[in-house]
């Protein structure tokens, strides 16, 4: 499990070699997240279709160690887009991962992309 944790890293754009087709566009739930598996990561993707964005984090709650985040409710404060936690509420910014609630542990971004109708991940790996 420990190995699996040290591999959360947020990816930045540039830093892509790999584009990961995760599943088609409506496999995904509106206003909503699911989680996919890369490699032994587990990765939320969330459809935020009320902004028309999406997004990739890490889907390990950074404070309670489940992976469950995929299942947190979406919504935005002071404009950025964030996440809920569906066990302690804590909420992290899913474009940066920041923990926006303290400065306590945040996570692991990737970026997204939609093509043909399909959503890729993006990794360095």
């Amino acid at each position: 499990m420990i190995e699996t944790l040290v591999q959360y890293k947020t990816v930045e754009p540039a830093a892509v070699k790999v584009w990961y087709k995760a599943a088609r566009i409506e496999d995904f739930p509106a206003n909503g997240g699911a989680c996919i598996s890369y490699k032994g990561l587990q990765v939320a993707v969330f459809n935020f279709s009320r902004r028309q964005e999406w997004y990739a984090t890490q889907n390990l709650c950074p404070h309670k160690m489940q992976m469950i985040l995929s299942r947190g409710m979406i919504g935005s404060q002071s404009g950025e887009a964030k996440v809920a936690c569906p066990y302690h509420k804590k909420t992290f910014s899913l474009k940066t991962g920041k923990n926006l609630n303290g400065s306590e542990c945040g996570l692991a971004t990737y970026p997204v992309k939609i093509e043909d109708g399909f959503v890729f991940v993006g990794f360095e790996y």
